[in-house]
């Protein structure tokens, strides 16, 4: 018998709360910030079909707003973590404009090029100090009272942030904006005939989506104190991909998969060196060929196969 769907919230809710006593909290910490970038990429590309080549410029470079000004100007890890995803709107804002005027492959190959962009700047700028990056950056105390330097409690701060930026997404796609959403999905051209204005909607799907994912890279960077070019490197932008292709594209729990799975690989087997990223390939592979929805795809496609053979 299948459990109804409160009884496995509770389940998962339970498991992420008891988790940082059986596992380690740092990476617990790096999936769950792993996994809200993923799920704010699935937005874009689950919800509005727009796959984006560069959505590491929008982690990137919130890391880096939310480093200097937690450790330059000292500002409270709150206060901080949402200048960082200000940042990000803000540059969302401005690549969105831009990169939703195409389409297709056109609109891949225009993200790519300005997260590059901005990674090029990151290099040369002076307060992210080059290839040395932020580093020593304070994770201070919560509202004045909570002090982020225990890793529990830094951990169960990241599980909130994730789980308010995990229910956003939820509710965003359940709302009649997300029902647009997928009307422009499965066919932009209906949509526009129907009267909706579709650039206005992508364009704030985009922002939303380069919003969460700075967020993401803040909430990262409170928890390693430090921020690189690493963050900003196009081969972050392809990692989430990765994450999300693995999961289940357009799931909501696919990309969280896909997340601790790659957070997983990059962290038990690091011993293997530049051969992770062979072994991350051939997973990949494997989950191509024989799940073609993605893992929590293809366990949602069975479970519905099960009930509507009950059903007859």
């Amino acid at each position: 018998m299948i459990a109804s769907r409160p009884v496995w919230i509770a389940l998962l809710v339970a498991a992420a709360l008891a988790a940082p006593f059986a596992v380690y909290p740092i990476f617990l910490m790096k999936a769950l910030c792993f996994a809200l970038f993923a799920c704010a990429f699935n937005l874009l590309l689950g919800y509005v079909g727009l796959l984006s080549f560069g959505h590491a410029a929008y982690f990137g470079f919130a890391a880096y707003i939310t480093g200097y000004t937690a450790k330059a100007w000292g500002w409270p890890p709150e206060v901080a973590l949402v200048a960082g995803g200000a940042a990000a709107a803000g540059l969302g804002l401005v690549f969105g404009g831009l990169a939703i005027r195409r389409q297709g492959i056109y609109f891949a190959m225009i993200t790519l090029a300005l997260a590059q962009m901005l990674y090029f700047f990151c290099v040369q700028a002076p307060f992210t100090h080059g290839e040395d990056g932020i580093q020593a950056i304070p994770r201070g105390r919560l509202f004045g009272l909570i002090e982020l330097g225990d890793s529990l409690a830094m951990y169960y701060f990241v599980l909130a942030v994730f789980g308010a930026g995990f229910l956003l997404i939820q509710r965003t796609i359940h709302s009649p904006f997300g029902q647009v959403l997928k009307a422009i999905r499965e066919n932009e051209s209906r949509a526009i005939s129907l009267g909706y204005r579709v650039d206005r909607y992508k364009l704030a799907a985009f922002v939303l989506s380069a919003a969460l994912s700075g967020l993401a890279g803040a909430l990262m960077t409170l928890v390693f104190q430090f921020a690189t070019l690493n963050n900003v490197h196009w081969h972050l932008s392809g990692e989430v991909v990765l994450m999300t292709l693995l999961g289940g594209v357009g799931t909501m729990l696919g990309p969280v998969v896909g997340a601790f799975l790659v957070a997983a690989i990059q962290q038990y087997l690091a011993q293997l060196g530049a051969w992770v990223t062979i072994v991350q390939g051939a997973i990949f592979v494997v989950c191509v060929l024989l799940f073609r929805r993605g893992i929590v795809g293809e366990i949602v496609a069975r479970l519905r196969w099960l009930r509507a053979g009950k059903g007859k």
